[in-house]
């Protein structure tokens, strides 16, 4: 019962997107964090993204979270 739970809140989680928006500057982050930022689409402060939220962006959003902001997006379909 607990691991169709669980099954469950992956699968919401994996379907949802998340929108990331940063900022602060990568200026003075090292080069690793900056590598990020690009890959995420992001690169200048302001600049905002809606992507799937999925276990390999969760990661790289985990390196540089203090440098973005975070928001849940609903579907819409």
């Amino acid at each position: 019962m607990i691991l169709l739970k669980e099954e469950k809140m992956q699968q919401e989680m994996i379907m949802s997107k998340i929108k990331i928006i940063q900022v602060k500057s990568p200026i003075g982050r090292n080069n690793k964090q900056r590598k990020i930022l690009v890959s995420l689409g992001l690169n200048k402060i302001n600049r905002s993204k809606i992507i799937q939220n999925n276990p390999a962006i969760q990661g790289m959003v985990e390196k540089v979270k203090h440098l973005l902001k975070i928001e849940q997006v609903k579907d819409e379909t």
